[in-house]
């Protein structure tokens, strides 16, 4: 086979999905094993949803339509943003996209050159690094210390600014720690940004799962993402909506002309019976959400009480998203060798802290997006069991 281009070498995908691949084959030679792998919220989409994409269907709306998205969802988006963030964009600066995941490749290869430089959080979303990788720009990435609950610090930031940066992403609440950034350190972030003349790439696609008393603090009330900042969010997490591959970018006019002609190119636009399901769900917000976030919180922490209660394991509470980040360092096995002992000894599918970033080997990630109470609790025991036997084993080797 002829070698293939520098830049498919250097994609790498998500890992979380071949830790599911080899959960489902553990499950067909007939083991049950608990899933905490995917950030996949396991609640039913919104009726309502449901029931406008028959209409849609029924009503022959499944046929090409504008790029950039239908006018009636990118005008319903700007209402949502300004209920949600304080101002309202204007359509021009609204784009629909399939899904928010690829917003990352819109926002990076309209902004930055090969041989640029991206500030990244670290631990951070496994596509951020593989993105931008493909498009030959270099991750600058900046290290999440547990010592400050896994904020993203700005000085920090500062430091790692060379002539070659261009954009600096933030993710509030963060995927994989579940942190959420005060809103003093937003607007540093922001204030940095605006001494540097850089891109901010906000990632609020967790915003609506927030357990503490006030939304996080998102930097575009600053310039009203007409200058430098650019919101990625969507439906998948908040509604439970994650096969429908709908999201929605906030950005300055001229950017999201730029990006909506690369989506144009790319994917020629999102189905029209899709856009005009998400509708009334953006319409009726928080009413088909709160039940959900509330239920996520029992399982957070249940399952932080169960971490904790491990030999060998810490875990911080997390503020937002549906992901606990514990520190495993003290049961003697990198976050690499806890995931791979615990999926094929015990039965739970989860993911090491190393997909996530390059300051991450003493840290597993939990995902609670689908998994009940009883799901959690069974967890708990069958790891009790198995760090049980193994310390037991260290000391007697001793």
């Amino acid at each position: 086979m002829r070698r293939l281009s520098e830049a498919a070498y250097r994609l790498k995908g998500q890992e979380m999905f071949k830790i599911l691949a080899r959960a489902k084959e553990l499950e067909k030679e007939g083991k049950k094993i608990l899933h905490f792998e995917l950030g996949d919220p396991g609640f039913p989409s919104p009726d309502i949803a449901l029931q406008e994409i028959y209409s849609s269907i029924k009503n022959g709306e499944t046929h090409y339509t504008i790029s950039s998205g239908i006018d009636d969802l990118r005008n319903q988006v700007s209402i949502f943003i300004e209920n949600s963030r304080g101002f309202r964009p204007d359509k021009e600066q609204v784009l629909i996209t399939p899904g928010a995941n690829i917003q990352i490749f819109y926002a990076v290869a309209c902004i930055a050159n090969p041989g640029d430089e991206v500030i990244v959080p670290d631990p951070g979303f496994v596509s951020y690094f593989s993105i931008i990788d493909f498009c030959g720009v270099k991750a600058v990435r900046v290290p999440l210390r547990e010592e400050n609950n896994f904020r993203l610090n700005p000085q920090d930031v500062e430091n790692a600014i060379t002539e070659r940066t261009k954009m600096i992403i933030i993710n509030s609440p963060s995927n994989p720690t579940g942190s959420v950034m005060t809103p003093e350190e937003i607007e540093k972030i922001y204030e940095i940004v605006k001494k540097y003349d850089l891109f901010l790439v906000t990632d609020e696609i967790y915003r609506d799962i927030i357990y503490t008393n006030e939304f996080p603090s998102s930097p575009s009330k600053f310039d009203k993402c007409k200058e430098r900042t650019i919101i990625i969010d969507g439906v998948s997490k908040r509604y439970s909506m994650t096969g429908w591959r709908l999201g929605f970018m906030i950005a300055p006019e001229k950017l999201i002309e730029k990006m909506g002609l690369l989506l144009e190119t790319t994917s020629s636009c999102v189905s029209p019976f899709i856009q005009r399901a998400v509708i009334p769900v953006l319409k009726k917000d928080k009413a088909i959400s709160i039940e959900n976030v509330n239920e996520l919180k029992k399982r957070r922490d249940l399952l932080v009480q169960g971490l904790n209660s491990l030999p060998g394991i810490k875990c911080l509470n997390s503020d937002g998203a549906f992901y606990v980040f514990p520190n495993i360092k003290n049961t003697g096995m990198t976050g690499r060798k806890f995931a791979e002992y615990m999926l094929e000894k015990a039965g739970v599918a989860l993911s090491p802290g190393d997909i996530f970033g390059m300051y991450a080997d003493d840290y597993v990630r939990f995902s609670y997006a689908t998994s009940t109470l009883e799901e959690i609790q069974e967890a708990i025991k069958r790891m009790r069991n198995i760090l049980t036997k193994l310390l037991e084993q260290q000391n007697q080797d001793l």
